[in-house]
């Protein structure tokens, strides 16, 4: 289990590191191209990918590109829900957003819908609702983005999460997948940056590329760190599956309310522990 722990921290971390990037005064764009940078070498380096797989007809490139396009926008959201929902709404939006892959597991996979993942989907929809909820117009003192962010994240995470599913049921392999997938987010978070150079004057900072760096070491961390606890517990995919869920949400609930004092409303509480117990009840269920 310390594959999954190690998972959990790396997850979580990259949540602090974008919440310190405005009081850092980090530009989150470059940082995230950074990132891509960071992770498509340590891919190549870890993973060693034959890339000639990429070349067949049967590569989803269709996935590919779509993830090469989510993967950098819904990043660019996270980092925006951080700073103004905080890590713990967050993340447990983030992990929430297994609800939707799991519906379309159900619609598009074939799936058969169980009583205990129908009640874990009730959960999970009514812990999202908790957590957006805003008991006044002036709620964590962000007005539609207290709520709004968190959306996004859940239901961008959802859709990368579906494209994964599609690209996996194509049968390349996971390495030239991921090196495929990086290199094109890469792209895509560069010609977000070219524009924005040519548009604002944005100017590239050696600060900037350090935190991105910082960034794509722990997000890449995560993907390891997940895989490596399936391959030491290959016979218990849920409760790797649920331990790294629960803890995320676990954990990003103590770092945002104990190191960065974000208050919650009773409701949003209730909603991170409605989350809590959706995973479990998906997982186990």
């Amino acid at each position: 289990m310390i594959y999954v722990l190690l998972s959990v921290v790396c997850s979580v971390l990259v949540s602090v590191l974008l919440k310190l990037a405005r009081r850092l005064s980090v530009d989150v764009g470059q940082a995230i191209a950074w990132n891509y940078v960071a992770t498509s070498v340590l891919t190549a380096m870890v993973f060693r990918p034959t890339l000639s797989v990429l070349t067949t007809p049967q590569a989803p490139w269709l996935g590919f590109i779509g993830l090469g396009l989510l993967l950098p926008l819904i990043f660019l959201a996270l980092a925006a829900s951080v700073s103004s929902a905080g890590i713990v709404r967050t993340d447990a939006a983030q992990r929430l957003s297994l609800l939707i892959s799991l519906l379309a597991a159900f619609a598009l996979f074939g799936e058969s819908l169980s009583l205990g993942k129908g009640v874990g989907i009730a959960l999970g929809l009514l812990a999202l609702a908790c957590m957006v909820w805003r008991v006044g117009p002036a709620a964590n003192g962000n007005g539609e983005r207290g709520w709004l962010w968190p959306l996004v994240v859940f239901v961008g995470f959802g859709l990368i999460d579906i494209l994964f599913k599609r690209v996996a049921v194509a049968g390349t392999p996971f390495p030239a997948s991921l090196q495929a997938m990086f290199a094109l987010a890469f792209v895509v978070s560069l010609a977000i940056l070219l524009w924005r150079r040519w548009h604002d004057r944005t100017f590239f900072t050696l600060r900037d590329a350090v935190a991105g760096l910082l960034l794509g070491l722990a997000n890449f961390g995560n993907i390891v760190f997940y895989l490596r606890g399936h391959q030491a517990l290959p016979d218990h995919p849920s409760l790797v599956f649920a331990s790294m869920n629960l803890g995320v949400v676990a954990l990003g609930a103590l770092v945002g309310t104990v190191a960065f004092r974000e208050r919650l409303s009773w409701v949003n509480v209730a909603g991170v522990l409605l989350a809590l117990a959706a995973i479990g009840v998906i997982a186990f269920g």
